[in-house]
């Protein structure tokens, strides 16, 4: 391959690599607003249980700003140039982050707690209602029961009555065997007999209202979510409590307590935000609450610290006229060129100024061009290459025009010819 064919290559790599830089550091933006709009949403929801709504949203927005003001300043600042500044700045971050992932951890928990929640009110619910079911077929038990003893209570008059043996016939004239005292005992028999068979019909009814409150339940138990299953929950439940009602009154006993069952609305809301969620904190939901915000800390944090993208004609000139003041290049271990920046100690002697020089390294540093490698080197990024070959391929032909050929002393243009960027 040609010298000119790698160098179109390379050219077109560097625009490909600075686009897509570019975009990214584009796109950060409205990913970092969505985020940022998202925390506030949760941080909104978790306020405004605690405090007026309108407050919540002025504290909201503040907290969101904050973060992400902090974050941009953060990456821009360095502790050792002001060091209560940065000090500041760290503590407003972090209450920031705290407000914002504290209230921002009951709207995650609602989330996360959701269907264990309404497992829980179901469960609470069944057994409500199981336990008055219960109740109920104890009152009919108890209603049976009661009837039954006063039926054998009959009974048993009605043979002392024929025997003659009861208290109040002790000494009086009245016959044995069926006689007026026995046939009076004998219609209170029958009567409460009477009595018992009557009771069938309204038990027949109250367990079929038992037998339609347990279908109920279970189809409810199915779909929590059906407001109509819940509808038809609510009405064998009243249905069967009218029953049961009637009955009691009918035998003077005392009332069952029914639960209270409330509206299918009730049922399915979310919790209320309250600090004794941190009781038993979930973690997923602190979880999803702190990462929402690391997003925006991070990205906030890159939108400030990544490199925008290409330079002007005007910036590669200045990379290229100070790079060439460096003489210590090499080509290090990880196959890029790496060069010393601190000056020689023939530079110091002479007290040669690299201001210039410096300056062209911390500004390729600060865009992506340059990286770091110690505390006195630094190496070329891939997407510097072709900028410098481009600019050694331009020299090259202004002096080929001018009929001079390049100094012996140029030793960036050695060391990249040694690169294969030549």
């Amino acid at each position: 391959m040609s010298t000119a064919a790698a160098w179109h290559i390379g050219q077109w790599l560097n625009t490909v690599q600075s686009t897509f830089v570019g975009l990214l550091r584009v796109w950060s933006v409205p990913i970092v607003l969505l985020l940022s709009f998202a925390s506030g949403y949760t941080t909104y929801y978790g306020l405004s249980h605690f405090i007026t709504a309108w407050i919540a949203l002025v504290i909201t927005i503040a907290v969101q700003s904050i973060v992400v003001i902090c974050t941009l300043e953060l990456a821009g600042m360095h502790w050792r140039a002001n060091p209560p500044r940065f000090l500041m700045v760290v503590f407003s971050l972090l209450v920031a982050l705290t407000v914002s992932v504290s209230f921002s951890y009951f709207k995650f928990y609602e989330f996360s707690q959701r269907d264990s929640m309404l497992i829980e009110r179901q469960s609470q619910l069944e057994a409500a209602v199981n336990a008055y079911m219960t109740a109920v077929v104890g009152l009919k038990s108890q209603i049976t029961a009661a009837q039954r003893q006063r039926i054998e209570q009959a009974a048993e008059q009605a043979t002392q009555a024929y025997l003659g043996s009861l208290p109040a016939m002790r000494g009086s004239r009245h016959p044995i065997g069926k006689g007026p005292v026995w046939g009076h005992y004998n219609e209170i028999l029958q009567a409460e007999q009477a009595k018992l068979k009557q009771l069938e019909p309204g038990f027949q009814k109250l367990e079929a209202d038992l037998t339609a409150l347990r279908g109920s339940l279970k189809a409810f138990a199915a779909k929590m979510d059906d407001e109509a299953s819940y509808a038809r929950l609510l009405r064998d439940f009243q249905t069967l409590q009218t029953s049961a009602e009637t009955l009691i009154s009918e035998h003077g006993l005392p009332p069952i307590a029914p639960p209270r069952l409330g509206s299918h609305a009730e049922f399915t809301q979310g919790v209320t935000p309250s600090f004794a969620m941190w009781d038993n904190v979930s973690w997923f939901a602190l979880a999803c609450a702190s990462m929402v915000d690391f997003f925006v800390l991070v990205l906030s944090y890159r939108l400030e610290f990544t490199a925008p993208g290409p330079l002007t004609e005007e910036e590669k000139d200045l990379a290229y006229q100070g790079l060439r003041q460096f003489g210590e290049f090499t080509i290090n271990k990880n196959d890029e060129l790496e060069f010393v920046i601190e000056r020689t100690e023939l530079e110091r002697a002479r007290r040669v100024s690299d201001w210039s020089r410096m300056f062209a390294v911390a500004f390729l540093l600060n865009r992506g061009y340059l990286r770091k490698m110690s505390d006195r080197a630094v190496e070329f990024a891939p997407n510097l290459y072709p900028l410098i070959a481009e600019r050694m391929n331009l020299g090259a032909r202004k002096s080929a025009d001018l009929k001079v050929l390049p100094g012996p002393e140029d030793k960036l243009a050695e060391a990249m010819r040694r690169k294969g960027h030549g």
